[in-house]
């Protein structure tokens, strides 16, 4: 990471209260925490009765916890969303800590997943979940109702919502000069087809306008490689539903996707059936019509109600702070390989961020310094590249070819594999194993890549 400011040597101290951190969360009460901060006394402070103005673009996961917590820390806030009622083609998991960091009521979850099953190439299903604790449980919700949910409350906290759609911004002319923010408003009353374009001034600006940001194209961020995932909304016969009550589906092979998994994750009345790919982007329907057909004896006689589709990024943007202007969630790149999670890490980052701004500006007092944002980028790097890094090298390991994919789904049978996958995932800590238990792990994965691979081959001969 580049290093902060040199004027941050200097700091006057100001408290401020952060809910648990997620690498230290260890069950579901809630619980909060006193962290002295310190703000860059450099930084001018602003006029008495004017308090830091912050920009935050996009209203999804990342964007509604920013604003809440800009809000809540005594920052002045205006979060634009140009679609108040988007539905994210997202498969819509939540870890459980998930829940209770970011206090969501639990009537937000539509289904709490306790069985995953895990279908390989050659349909051999392994079921997971058995060393699930009782308590413990995947969270499915809808995108539409939590992002709703995260702006309004942001909105309750002092933010101000706005529809529109952002178009530009433009740099200051001076060093501690605004940003001026220029977008297009939606209002129904005022009778104009694509809205009224108007503009604004703040003092720095988050970006949380998602995998197309174009805060980010405006910063010169970078580009990064992405997915396309492609998602239906099915809403199948009851009795069929039930089967999906507490059960998410993954499939795995070439063909529902050549790098990345087919999926059938329950919602409140129906399902989400999808897939996603990097590499073969052109045949992102024909991947879902085999993932529809893996699934077709379980979503038989289901109509589809709605289709669905988005970029979803695979890496970090090679730039993600510039200036006063900084990057969250989806627009900075925060989606893991393997498992394509983006949920968390986006709400996460935006809380993160908001919290720096909070701490750097002194509640809202002084202007802050792209020092201050850069400590939210090295503070969520630390937290979470291990993370990103385990899933990378498992993406790389065992999705580039069927043998492979076998292997994975004969690995995932394993409990010692499954109280290590769900601990990560449910808690968000990369788990420290057991020597021995990871040496026949090792065994036994190598194990498993030599007759899937051998299998291969045998099929191979049956075919020519």
């Amino acid at each position: 990471m580049a290093s902060l400011s040199s004027a941050s040597a200097a700091r006057a101290t100001t408290t401020f209260h952060l809910s648990p951190s997620s690498s230290s969360f260890r069950s579901s009460r809630r619980s909060s925490r006193v962290v002295v901060t310190r703000a860059a006394a450099t930084s001018p402070k602003l006029p008495a009765g004017r308090r830091l103005r912050v920009a935050v673009v996009g209203g999804g996961p990342a964007g509604g916890a920013a604003a809440e917590a800009l809000a809540k820390g005594g920052v002045e806030t205006v979060l634009i969303e140009r679609k108040m009622d988007n539905c994210k083609p997202c498969g819509g998991a939540i870890p459980l800590c998930m829940v209770s960091e970011f206090d969501l009521p639990l009537d937000l979850v539509d289904r709490k997943v306790t069985k995953m099953k895990m279908i390989s190439p050659s349909n051999v299903a392994v079921d997971i979940g058995r060393t699930l604790a009782p308590h413990e449980y995947i969270g499915m919700v809808r995108r539409e109702v939590l992002d709703d949910f995260l702006r309004t409350r942001a909105q309750k906290a002092g933010a101000e919502v706005l529809n529109g759609l952002f178009l530009r911004y433009e740099a200051p002319k001076e060093a501690n000069g605004t940003y001026t923010v220029h977008y297009n408003h939606y209002d129904s009353s005022s009778g104009k087809v694509g809205g009224e374009k108007r503009s604004f001034e703040v003092d720095a600006i988050v970006g949380a306008d998602g995998a197309n940001s174009r805060v980010a194209k405006d910063m010169g961020a970078g580009d990064y490689e992405y997915a396309i995932a492609f998602q239906e909304r099915v809403k199948i016969p009851d009795d069929k539903m039930r089967y999906y009550e507490e059960r998410a589906e993954m499939y795995v092979g070439d063909d529902v996707s050549p790098d990345f998994y087919g999926w059938v994750f329950p919602k409140c009345d129906h399902v989400a059936v999808g897939t996603g790919t990097v590499t073969h982007k052109a045949d992102i329907k024909k991947f879902q019509a085999a993932t529809r057909l893996r699934a077709k004896d379980k979503i038989d006689g289901g109509r589809i109600i709605r289709v669905e589709a988005h970029p979803i990024p695979e890496h970090p943007r090679p730039k993600r702070v510039s200036g006063r202007v900084t990057l969250v969630g989806d627009a900075a790149g925060y989606v893991t390989k393997c498992s394509g999670e983006g949920i968390y890490f986006a709400a996460k980052s935006g809380r993160m961020c908001a919290e720096a701004i909070v701490a750097g500006s002194a509640n809202g007092t002084r202007l802050v310094e792209e020092g201050d944002l850069r400590k939210y980028l090295a503070e969520f790097d630390r937290l979470y590249w291990p993370t990103y890094k385990v899933l990378d090298i498992l993406q790389k390991v065992f999705y580039r070819s069927n043998a492979a994919r076998e292997a994975f789904v004969e690995m995932c049978a394993d409990d010692y594999v499954q109280r290590m996958t769900f601990d990560s995932y449910l808690y968000k800590r990369v788990v420290p194993g057991n020597p021995l238990e990871d040496i026949k792990l090792a065994v036994n994965t190598i194990g498993s890549l030599v007759r899937a691979t051998a299998l291969r081959r045998e099929m191979s001969k049956l075919t020519l």
